[in-house]
């Protein structure tokens, strides 16, 4: 039943939070109202209300014309038409969170799917049920390490991707917690000469890789390194920005990480302009207890038929606040449902052979682009699916960026950025969306580029 508030009611109300009218409950502080109201058109009928949104729209139109060498964290990857079919189908779009597993067990054996799939990628014994993105699941990794060892200091290497470390050190002031960096050696991996060292007084909870790291490069510590780290009872964290990767490379299980987190946007989920995205957090048996998020488990029921259960849920939704094992009280499912069909459609084959046509057009990439008078590789390591290029002394990063877009052409991400040292190089990447064309067209454009900047500075 609606019962309406009556006048008396609002007025009981109002004086019992100490104002007079509704107006004055909500209104706006002077120092952020706006000073003239809003210019907003009157309504329109539905039909000519369509055709005015399509006209917006038609405004984006000519970013399709471009062609994209955008990595940096986020991919662009091919989609099979199934996996949204299925995806966006009605059983799907409206589940939150499966507390009621008696009629969610359509989408906890998705979960269930996902976390498996998450183990055998990453060679860990288990995965949660996702969590946001790649940068929140470092930070939860990150607790993790620390509840394990009782430390309060990790060290990250600077080749982990910017965006993560910011996002590391935001919950790192929170939990008044020491973020100490490792430089990066000549050929863009972690230097990791002095590990053993900084490792000595046994101050830090973790130490944190990335592979590929945000250059490109794959970046896996050496024997003595995972020797030194082992000897300390340090937690090894691996990264992983670039999910497709481990279809490629040696699991981060199988090099001694313990915990390995990352992002999944390559698994079917749209770059959707930077979200929502899928984080995954993996681990051994030992730290099944410090997981964050939820775990799905398969078991039977009273009949003895299978069923799928949440297992474990340590979170602060389900007990105190304080014996939570993480405050995300929410796990953007959705993103992981579309990653897990896009991984059970693709097969281990198909995945395989998606991630090899990466290392190949991102290999071709480089030849050509390095082919370039004045053009070279910043960094000498084998790399995954982007590398970094620096540009002829003649010009800058930025001004070859400007130069590309101008052309209609999405060079790359400009590293000054993030790294004084390389504001002269930018981060390529190629995947198997980038054609032969695509690279025919920026290569041209590059040299063109490079002639026009030469001959401003002979002037």
């Amino acid at each position: 039943m609606y019962a309406p508030h009556t006048d008396a009611d609002i007025a009981a109300m109002l004086a019992t939070v100490g104002v007079s009218s509704l107006e004055e409950l909500v209104r706006v502080p002077d120092a952020v109202a706006l000073k003239t109201p809003l210019e907003i058109p009157p309504a329109l009928p539905e039909l000519e209300l369509g055709r005015k949104i399509a006209a917006y729209a038609a405004r984006n139109s000519g970013a399709t014309e471009y062609a994209s060498f955008l990595g940096a964290g986020s991919y662009r990857h091919y989609c099979p038409p199934v996996v949204m079919s299925l995806a966006m189908r009605g059983e799907f779009l409206t589940a939150y969170t499966p507390y009621q597993a008696e009629v969610s067990q359509g989408y906890l054996q998705v979960i269930y799917e996902w976390q498996t799939y998450i183990c055998m990628l990453t060679g860990l014994d288990l995965a949660n049920a996702s969590v946001y993105d790649g940068a929140t699941a470092l930070a939860e990794g990150a607790i993790m390490a620390l509840n394990a060892t009782g430390r309060h200091a990790l060290l990250v290497s600077s080749a982990v991707h910017p965006n993560y470390r910011a996002v590391l050190k935001t919950y790192a002031r929170g939990l008044e917690l020491d973020v100490d960096e490792l430089p990066l050696a000549s050929d863009g991996t972690t230097d990791l000469s002095t590990l053993e060292a900084r490792l000595a007084d046994k101050r830090y909870a973790a130490v944190v890789l990335q592979s590929p790291n945000f250059f490109g490069c794959i970046d896996v510590p050496s024997p003595s390194a995972r020797a030194a780290i082992e000897a300390t009872g340090t937690v090894p964290i691996a990264v992983v920005a670039e999910a497709l990767s481990l279809a490629a490379l040696a699991p981060p299980g199988e090099w001694g990480a313990q915990i390995a987190v990352g992002e999944a946007q390559s698994f079917g989920n749209p770059l959707a302009y930077g979200g929502p995205y899928v984080g995954f957090v993996a681990t051994t048996k030992e730290h099944m207890r410090r997981i964050p998020g939820r775990l799905v488990g398969r078991s039977v029921d009273n009949r003895g038929n299978l069923a799928y259960t949440l297992t474990l849920q340590a979170r602060e939704q389900h007990i105190r606040r304080e014996k939570a094992t993480s405050n995300i009280c929410t796990n953007q499912a959705h993103c992981a449902l579309v990653a897990t069909i896009y991984l059970a459609a693709l097969g281990g084959t198909g995945l395989r052979s998606v991630a090899a046509l990466n290392v190949e057009r991102a290999n071709t990439l480089m030849k050509r682009v390095t082919a370039i008078a004045g053009f070279s590789r910043a960094f000498a390591s084998p790399i995954f699916n982007e590398a970094a290029v620096r540009v002829p002394a003649s010009t800058t990063a930025a001004r070859v960026l400007a130069g590309l877009q101008e052309r209609k052409i999405l060079g790359g991400v400009d590293l000054g950025r993030w790294y004084e040292p390389l504001a002269d190089c930018i981060l390529m990447n190629a995947t198997e969306l980038t054609t032969p064309a695509d690279i025919d067209a920026l290569c041209a454009a590059l040299t063109a580029i490079a002639k026009e900047h030469d001959v401003a500075g002979r002037v």
